[in-house]
């Protein structure tokens, strides 16, 4: 099975300001994986390096086993990595349609102009946008606007799909809707998820593999449910014992 993405050794930091080191990891095709810990570890500069969007300190990190980016270097741009990406704030353009946003995450692609527009409705379809393509984002409904993120990021066709903790802020009712739509898309696309969030719960509802961050490095990886019934770090002990002590229904 060849692997989307190794991340060896890898560190970062601002200045003199340490984020988090010696980071490791690999994501196969179809192991959803989650990148779990509290506000402020380093998920969010972690899911920016495997795009491209920054540089590592130190350590590498392939690409279907060519190198991507090494210290202090990217060797392959964020656009030529085949990786998707919806951000916490959507990032929408609220003066543009859910049509032209999507056309815009297109814009160096090597398609023709006739054929992004082509592949531009198709996804805004697929993602149960049809008929809303005119609309601006102030137009839609905060389920409706997440759809046109998803379908910005697959219009891509990529092989992975990195969500940077989309569902801040959406009631319980809408965030199953919206993991139901991701599970079917994934499907549909054959796409591998890597998912950061700082909730154990959002990783369950999408991921079956964890890494967790904490105090400038991982914590523990692995299978989630193993983490779960053996937790060792902060983040997923406090999980546990909230779970523990919700009363029941």
């Amino acid at each position: 099975m060849t692997t989307l993405i190794q991340v060896n050794q890898v560190a970062k930091d601002f200045g003199t300001v340490p984020v988090f080191q010696d980071i490791s990891f690999e994501v196969c095709p179809g192991r959803h994986l989650a990148l779990l810990g509290p506000s402020g570890c380093g998920k969010s500069t972690l899911l920016r390096l495997v795009t491209g969007l920054d540089v590592p300190s130190a350590g590498d990190i392939r690409i279907e086993g060519e190198l991507a980016s090494s210290a202090k270097k990217i060797l392959i741009e964020p656009h030529e990595r085949k990786i998707g990406m919806v951000f916490q704030e959507l990032a929408l353009w609220p003066n543009l349609s859910a049509l032209d946003n999507v056309l815009l995450g297109m814009a160096r692609t090597s398609q023709p102009h006739r054929e992004r527009r082509t592949t531009a409705r198709e996804v805004l379809k697929i993602c149960r946008l049809d008929g809303l393509e005119n609309r601006v984002p102030a137009a839609l409904s905060v389920g409706q606007q997440q759809r046109v993120a998803l379908a910005r990021a697959l219009a891509l066709r990529p092989k992975l799909l990195l969500l940077d903790e989309p569902f801040t802020g959406l009631d319980l009712t809408l965030k199953a809707e919206i993991f139901k739509e991701i599970r079917r898309l994934a499907r549909d696309f054959d796409l591998t998820l890597l998912l950061v969030t700082h909730d154990p719960l959002e990783a369950r509802g999408l991921t079956s593999e964890a890494l967790v961050l904490e105090k400038g490095g991982c914590c523990e990886q692995g299978n989630l449910e193993d983490l779960l019934a053996n937790p060792v770090s902060a983040t997923l002990r406090a999980f546990v014992a909230n779970l523990s002590r919700a009363p029941e229904t």
